[in-house]
């Protein structure tokens, strides 16, 4: 676990630097806001975790003492930090999954809605008229993602370009459910835990044990026996034919 802390510090100072707008003249520096950017920004993959008041105010004093070189070997033991997380992600996890549930439950009650028995909720906008893609197809979507309280968490309508991925390769609630669409459709997935991001999920911008709610369009399907058609034998012979001879040096 302390690798993985001094893994995120390390890696920080590139994160920050991609992320810093390029201009001609350099701003002043304010020492104030940079020194508490560096703070929040090193917070950011604990949010996650849902600590509370209490929780944050002794992270925050480790934090400071070690800082500042004042940190105890008495009061500090890293093998601690592992099963407390462990704990945390487990008691985060069931709030989640018990509002997740409830969640499903109204979902499963909409016009059209089918309930599997891994627990995907799938739900038709509109029917497609196309060909239906296979586990081992590739397919070719527009989508949107977000958590059960409306908070959106990955879109490729805001990125303008659609995703196109092999769909035995993503969560399995995927996998399940866009074998259930067809091309020119559209269709929104309910995914509990299990069939999603599990109790770890994806911090700090997935939380553990989440339900999740997927808007897709499924533009094309890239059927297995078309990529193999696609990558046609090379007939070696001619292509050493048509290469230009290569000049003598002189």
């Amino acid at each position: 676990m302390k690798n993985v802390f001094f893994a995120v510090i390390v890696s920080l100072p590139l994160a920050l630097s991609a992320q810093q707008p390029q201009t001609e003249k350099e701003a002043p520096i304010n020492p104030d806001k940079a020194l508490y950017s560096l703070g929040v920004a090193l917070s950011q993959n604990l949010i996650g975790y849902n600590f509370n008041e209490s929780e944050a105010d002794k992270i925050t004093a480790g934090f400071s003492d070690s800082l500042k070189n004042k940190a105890k070997k008495e009061d500090y033991d890293f093998a601690e930090i592992s099963p407390y997380i462990s704990k945390k992600q487990q008691e985060n996890a069931k709030v989640e999954k018990e509002k997740g549930s409830a969640y499903s439950k109204k979902a499963a009650n909409e016009k059209g809605a089918q309930k599997s028995k891994t627990g995907l909720i799938y739900i038709p906008i509109t029917k497609g008229k196309g060909i239906s893609p296979k586990a081992e197809d590739e397919v070719k979507v527009h989508y949107k993602g977000y958590l059960i309280d409306g908070k959106p968490f990955d879109s490729s309508y805001d990125r303008k370009e659609p995703a196109q991925f092999p769909l035995g390769a993503v969560i399995s609630c995927w996998t399940e459910g866009v074998q259930k669409m067809k091309v020119g459709g559209k269709a929104k997935l309910v995914c509990p835990s299990d069939i999603a991001y599990g109790d770890m999920g994806r911090p700090p911008v997935i939380p553990g044990g989440a339900t999740l709610v997927f808007e897709v369009e499924l533009l094309d399907v890239i059927k297995k026996e078309q990529k193999k058609e696609e990558k046609a034998p090379v007939d070696n012979k001619k292509q050493e034919n048509n290469q230009k001879p290569t000049e003598e040096k002189k």
